[in-house]
């Protein structure tokens, strides 16, 4: 069994925020004694530095004990430091990717990963892509957009192009919503994560980026947000407005079919519905491990969808 969304925190990515701490402005807080400490980065986000984060043995004997034969890391969304300078994001990423690389080639059978880029500069992202894929990972984890600009703004296009010609896996991973409305009963987690996926991959889709750039791979987090099922909203303004099909050549619930999405749904019937939709074979199984709303083990029945998104 495959598991394409996990993250870890290499020892030398620690000792990176440690040197750094007062640039990235980085606290650990202890606040419960029965947990781990909390690591904020410039005051948003703080989470729980779990033993499973950072304790590499860790994780892997708890990958091997859930029945997980191959899992592809990822980089945090909370060390994107999308709002730092580009100089500062891609020290980062280099440390970052560096490290889950060594990691990777001491354990390639079971292990793959995805590195971080420096978004904020996306000319510099497209670098730090080509070194990344140079040291064997197979793509990029980013967030859902930057500065209120989302993913099909012409200012990423050096990204997406590059993207494009490595024929990497881009995992679209949003960060915590921060609309004011959400700001109680951790509603920025529960529907604000997948609220910000649902805008990125809209825009993705209705722009025609995913016909001029379709050789990169996008995976969309937790099942794909909202998007996949409002689709029949969708495909209706699709029939009325061209504002809406005038970028596309086929409906948009075929585009849907284009993107890749995890298993972290919690409820069958949900991901059923997915695999109806779209195809077993655009589906992986995905954890989130270890946050605490981890789908753990992994949904097991998406092998194509691995096999289609890792070999391609």
């Amino acid at each position: 069994m495959h598991d394409f969304h996990t993250h870890f925190i290499p020892e030398d990515v620690l000792t990176w925020i440690k040197d750094n701490k007062k640039t990235v402005n980085a606290k650990w807080v202890q606040n419960n004694p029965q947990k781990e400490p909390f690591l904020s980065i410039n005051d948003k986000w703080a989470f729980e530095l779990k033993k499973e984060f950072t304790d590499a043995q860790l994780y892997l004997d708890e990958k091997e004990k859930i029945g997980v034969a191959h899992a592809i890391v990822s980089p945090i969304p909370q060390l994107f430091l999308y709002e730092f300078s580009s100089e500062i994001t891609s020290e980062l990423a280099t440390v970052y990717n560096q490290s889950l690389a060594k990691w990777c080639h001491s354990n390639i059978d079971c292990l793959s990963a995805l590195g971080t880029v420096s978004l904020n500069d996306p000319a510099l992202a497209a670098r730090d892509l080509i070194e990344a894929m140079n040291a064997g990972l197979k793509g990029a984890i980013i967030g859902p957009g930057l500065n209120g600009k989302l993913l099909s703004d012409p200012l990423f296009t050096p990204f997406w192009e590059e993207a494009n010609r490595q024929k990497a896996i881009i995992f679209i991973h949003p960060l915590l919503c921060e609309d004011p409305r959400l700001k109680q009963r951790m509603m920025p987690n529960l529907i604000g994560v997948p609220w910000e996926t649902t805008v990125s991959a809209t825009d993705l889709l209705l722009s025609g980026m995913l016909d001029t750039y379709s050789d990169a791979r996008i995976l969309l987090a937790h099942g794909g947000g909202f998007l996949p099922y409002q689709i029949g909203r969708m495909n209706k303004g699709y029939e009325q407005w061209p504002l809406v099909s005038n970028a596309l050549t086929k409906e948009p619930i075929e585009y849907l079919k284009d993107f890749w999405y995890d298993s972290v749904l919690w409820n069958t019937n949900t991901l059923e519905y997915l695999a109806k939709t779209v195809g077993e074979d655009r589906i992986v199984p995905g954890s989130d491990f270890p946050f605490d709303l981890c789908s753990w083990p992994p949904a097991k029945n998406y092998a194509k969808g691995a096999d289609s998104l890792l070999l391609i």
